[in-house]
């Protein structure tokens, strides 16, 4: 967490001197105009001003038109975790009257609402990741943000380009479940709706509780749901209780041995649809934070429907390629295996997440349903269309911001490619999707791995790690089974290599020691009958 932050003063450092002020007189897309007489807090919200030049589709909008979309009062505050350390900063807002009480309206065709977000691309070059993943995740889920390009001005000075989105709540044209009204608290009334994260604990009012469970065995991080709709001030003692015991019972069950059980396993409690369409999509665009940040969890009363569900998806900024970090940048790979790439992280994966996939059943839906996609909603050509219109409508406007934010061809945190120009940055977008497509159409059944004959046995060991010399690799095999075990280095090369007919049933011990003495990372693979078992990172010291 140290090496981020630093990364990320360095880049506020070196993207302040590459800062110019833009003159926006018209533009293709939206204008919004912000003015707040005091400085904007990340809680609680100000008081300000919006005005919203916005004349329709096929329109020209100038600074000079009335602000027929919107004009009137705000509260407005600043938002985000690492990314408020951007220059480029992140808005939340609430529409407001002027007595500061809520004003319902609908914006840029989105269904009426006063809670609203200002998304700042910034380490996302290319503008368009965040959208672009809400768009294919609407095409699937009963509910994905809606977006609308826009171009900022606050408080007279241009900001650049902005995504204009919907806030995560409840509400009868975001997530459509019953409203929990503080007098329920009893019976079916008590039983939804609620919406729960898994997220930093970074802004706003972030209470919750601590699983009792490791991500992972041996792991000392624990993972921490947060009650984000109602807020925690507007919640009894009852109802916080309900929803935490709710998914205490959850993971008590899938820590179990019949968590795959018809009746009494993990279907009496979630939806497995939601599950699956949730983990296909942020494995599509290997999101990184998936599963353990910027991660929703909904539940509506029982009377409607008792099963918790997965979602609303948000936060792709490393998503599509853009992370140098914990094998983020390869188009190869699976998010579910991040507790094993970067062990030492802060925010693991909670376990039953991985567990899931060791119901045969859970692991034959994931991959019929995404051969289904993508000859339907997530089809190439679909997703190629879907680019190309985002790109076109920002053909103009990415030039006003790249004026204003000088960052291409500089290393934002945490970046893993640098183009030089906005067009490169397109294409490397375009040709990391289209290799990770072509990757998990491949690769989809290796989502069932977890489901191999190792199922009773213990864990492999693979230990110390990080190691000085020498490296042990512990596991139990069966007589007969072909042990592969296999090294390499960062660029894919082999580097060790055993295999073995094993002959005797019980406890396998292989050692490793390498030739060059060098501090290394390394990634191994573990395989049984030519089924993978386990793979993850080691370190060499």
């Amino acid at each position: 967490m140290l090496k981020i932050i630093r990364a990320i003063l360095v880049c506020f450092l070196v993207v302040s001197s590459l800062c110019a002020q833009v003159n926006l007189t018209d533009s293709n897309l939206p204008i919004i105009i912000l003015e707040a007489n005091q400085p904007i807090l990340d809680e609680p919200k100000i008081m300000a001003t919006m005005k919203i030049i916005d004349n329709g589709v096929g329109n020209r909008n100038q600074i000079t038109d009335p602000p027929l979309a919107y004009e009137g009062f705000i509260g407005l505050e600043t938002r985000g975790a690492t990314s408020q350390n951007f220059p480029k900063k992140g808005y939340g807002l609430e529409t407001r009257k002027e007595d500061g009480s809520n004003r319902n309206v609908a914006l840029f065709g989105m269904p009426k609402e006063n809670d609203w977000v200002l998304h700042g691309p910034f380490s996302d070059k290319s503008l368009i990741r965040n959208t672009l993943a809400y768009k294919l995740a609407g095409a699937v889920m009963p509910y994905a943000p809606r977006t609308q390009f826009c171009e900022l001005i606050l408080n007279g000075n241009y900001r650049g380009v902005y995504l204009f989105t919907e806030k995560i709540k409840i509400d009868k044209g975001r997530v459509d479940i019953d409203k929990l009204k503080i007098d329920d608290n009893s019976g079916d009334s008590l039983t939804g709706g609620y919406i729960v994260k898994i997220d930093k604990t970074a802004g706003g009012i972030t209470e919750g509780w601590t699983s009792s469970f490791a991500p992972m065995v041996g792991a000392s991080q624990r993972t921490y749901y947060q009650y984000h709709h109602p807020s925690p001030d507007k919640m009894t003692l009852n109802q916080r209780n309900y929803i935490r015991n709710f998914i205490t019972d959850f993971e008590n069950t899938m820590d179990g041995e019949n968590f795959a059980d018809d009746q009494n396993g993990y279907r009496a409690f979630i939806d497995p649809a939601s599950f699956i369409d949730f983990i296909l999509l942020n494995e599509m665009c290997k999101n990184v934070d998936a599963y353990r940040l910027s991660t929703y969890l909904y539940k509506d009363k029982n009377s409607i429907d008792p099963l918790l569900k997965a979602g609303p998806v948000w936060d792709f900024n490393l998503g599509f390629g853009n992370v140098d970090f914990c094998a983020g940048p390869s188009p190869e790979g699976w998010v579910m295996d991040y507790n094993s790439i970067c062990p030492q992280d802060g925010f693991l994966i909670q376990f039953w997440w991985l567990k899931l996939l060791k119901d045969e059943h859970f692991g034959k839906q994931i991959v019929e349903r995404w051969r289904e996609l993508r000859t339907n909603e997530w089809s190439d050509s679909r997703i190629e269309n879907c680019i190309s219109t985002l790109v076109e409508s920002l053909s103009e406007s990415q030039i006003r911001n790249f004026n204003r934010w000088s960052v291409l061809g500089e290393y934002i945190w945490p970046n893993a490619f640098i183009g030089n120009t906005y067009s490169e940055e397109v294409d490397q977008l375009r040709n990391w999707l289209r290799d990770r497509l072509e990757w998990m159409d491949r690769s989809i059944e290796e989502l069932n791995r977890f489901q191999t004959p190792l199922t009773g046995r213990p864990e492999p060991r693979i230990y110390p790690n990080p190691f000085s010399e020498t490296l042990t690799f512990e596991l139990f095999g069966i007589e007969d089974e072909l042990l592969e075990i296999a090294v390499y280095n960062p660029i894919g090369q082999l580097v060790f290599l055993e295999k073995k007919n094993i002959l005797t049933t019980g406890k396998q011990q292989i050692s490793w020691t390498p030739k060059l003495a060098s501090p290394q990372l390394y990634l191994y693979r573990i395989s049984l009958n030519q089924d993978v078992s386990a793979k993850g990172v080691i370190f060499r010291q």
